[in-house]
């Protein structure tokens, strides 16, 4: 499920939704990008917010996970602001610029954002982040 990005009508990153598994687990995972012009200005919690929402509304999926390097301190900032919950470590989980990379696994469950919205998480001042 390919999702585009734009800013003032340009194209400025994606938000890809993969491995959709159905039946008992009702998961997917998010894997996302924004150009480096236009990182820090909120577009990408805001693009994962809105995709999760899908997700868990329309799509009906109970689960949506993102696994995202140790060293990516910007994507990192962006699970935290939604409130994704550290799972663990996937040593060795994918094989970029030509060695294998461990990367930190997150999570958000559908009944973790009930009954809001993920996109208001991004409103909420007190919510603790």
């Amino acid at each position: 499920m390919p999702f585009v990005v734009t800013w003032d009508g340009e194209v400025v990153g994606m938000l890809t939704v993969s491995n959709i598994t159905w039946g008992s687990a009702r998961w997917a995972t998010v894997g996302y990008w924004v150009a480096q012009s236009h990182a820090g200005r909120g577009i990408t919690p805001t693009a994962l917010a809105l995709v999760c929402d899908h997700l868990f509304s329309a799509v009906g999926l109970h689960r949506v996970e993102v696994s995202i390097r140790p060293e990516n301190a910007a994507s990192l900032r962006v699970v935290d602001k939604l409130g994704f919950e550290p799972i663990g470590l996937a040593p060795r989980y994918l094989h970029i610029d030509g060695r294998w990379r461990d990367h930190r696994i997150f999570q958000l469950l559908a009944e973790d954002v009930s009954p809001g919205r993920v996109v208001d998480r991004l409103q909420d001042p007190q919510r603790d982040r």
